[in-house]
């Protein structure tokens, strides 16, 4: 099938480049010349394990990039909408991005098509959508809107586009839903069909569903250390409930990334518009806050005053293999680090570009070996594996002090105990 992706950052790109990969003609549309300038050279502005093998393999026989969105929406089956809705000041989500691009898609307009709404947006967005298609448009030209939220998790975003655990298609008529899965007629997954709102609703119940699991288990952790008990086992034991599972049951210094704060600070915004107060929601976020702050008082009890203290923070990126950055609990840690008026060293093996934009005050290592010369502590807030295989006995007589704090439980903590290290994990 022709298709056309409006946007291409995370979500528009992978999408593209996985639906060009089971052999759809795909065409990505940017309004940003440099970034399509880039993508036809091959090099993608964000890291992601595996698309650029895929984008490569694909372009230009099956995948092209173009600033020319008319003339391609024209010519057209289906129009995926992958454009950001990030969050505004009071939480709710900005749709200016979404609603420049409905107008764009009216004005194109020619035959019928299925215009697709990838972008995560507030239930009732897509009817929203429609209205402005249809109000752009030259006249009673027929086309469906379609809801197909994305849960494509960075790090392994290309997995999940091509073995989903399942697909949700929102739409409102049978011709609608019969473009759709001829469209994902290469993926073996559930498919649930759905309204338009409902569709929407999905995608905001999953996120805040998982970001209330990862508050749980953190607060959980607090309650283990004052009781002796071990959150790594209290987290295995409770994941061998399948009602519970084991997914999202790692404590750490919080969640991030583009999705789960943005979505739940929206999810609050939607029930609070409508009179009901999400009082469970409003407490995941509350305690994804505390939570950072947790972690420094792990530092402060171990070095007392942080005033001119110098650390090093190994993982900057909001989790691994990801070089994202946004809402990171690592750069949230270590901004209220900086506030304290401690001095830093970093690393990252992927983020430390994206991380110089929000934190410029911090020194930023080629390794981590030279991240950790000198320090008084070793702060450890992204689980890359790397990390894991350092030789921390070459590292330990480099430091001042042999204080490691795990903010997620990624070392081995008897090893280090034996090495002489004073090792601090979370929940334990």
């Amino acid at each position: 099938m022709k298709l056309v992706i409006m946007g291409t950052g995370y979500v528009g790109l992978v999408t593209g480049a996985c639906l060009a990969d089971f052999g759809h003609q795909v065409v990505c549309i940017d309004t940003n010349p440099e970034r399509i300038k880039t993508l036809k050279e091959g090099k993608i502005s964000f890291y992601e394990p595996g698309l650029e093998k895929i984008v490569k393999r694909n372009f230009p026989h099956r995948l092209t990039f173009s600033l020319n969105g008319e003339e391609n929406i024209k010519k057209a089956e289906a129009v995926f909408i992958c454009v950001g809705t990030p969050s505004k000041e009071d939480g709710s989500a900005d749709l200016s991005s979404l609603y420049e691009v409905a107008k764009k898609i009216g004005k194109a307009l020619n035959n019928y098509k299925v215009i697709i709404i990838k972008s995560t947006v507030p239930p009732g967005t897509s009817l929203e959508v429609k209205k402005l298609i249809i109000e752009n448009s030259a006249g009673n030209i027929q086309f469906d809107i379609a809801s197909n939220p994305e849960f494509l998790r960075e790090g392994s975003a290309v997995e999940d586009f091509i073995k989903p655990d399942r697909i949700i298609f929102g739409a409102e008529t049978k011709r609608a839903f019969s473009v759709l899965k001829e469209i994902f007629s290469f993926v073996s997954a559930p498919i649930v069909e759905t309204n338009l709102a409902t569709s929407e609703m999905i995608k905001y119940a999953s996120n805040a569903f998982l970001a209330t699991k990862v508050s749980f288990i953190n607060a959980i952790s607090r309650i283990c250390e004052q009781v002796g008990a071990d959150i790594q086992d209290v987290a295995l034991g409770m994941g061998y409930d399948k009602r519970i599972g084991f997914e999202f049951l790692r404590p750490g210094p919080g969640f991030g990334g583009s999705c789960f704060p943005k979505d739940c600070k929206a999810l609050l915004k939607i029930a609070g518009e409508g009179g009901y107060e999400f009082k469970i929601l409003k407490s995941v976020l509350e305690t994804n806050e505390e939570q950072k702050l947790f972690i420094v008082s792990k530092l402060e009890k171990n070095l007392g005053d942080l005033k001119g203290k110098l650390i090093s923070i190994l993982g900057l990126a909001f989790k691994a293999e990801t070089d994202d950055v946004r809402e990171s609990p690592a750069v949230g840690v270590a901004q209220i680090l900086l506030k304290k008026g401690t001095r830093i060293r970093a690393y990252d093996p992927k983020a430390m570009e994206n991380a110089k934009k929000v934190l410029s005050q911090l020194i930023y290592c080629a390794n981590p070996y030279e991240a950790c010369e000198g320090v008084e502590a070793i702060l450890v807030l992204t689980e890359w594996e790397e990390f894991k295989n350092l030789d921390f006995k070459k590292i330990k007589r480099s430091l001042k002090k042999p204080i490691i704090i795990d903010a997620r439980n990624l070392l081995n903590g008897t090893s280090l105990k034996t090495l002489g290290y004073n090792y601090v994990g979370v929940g334990r």
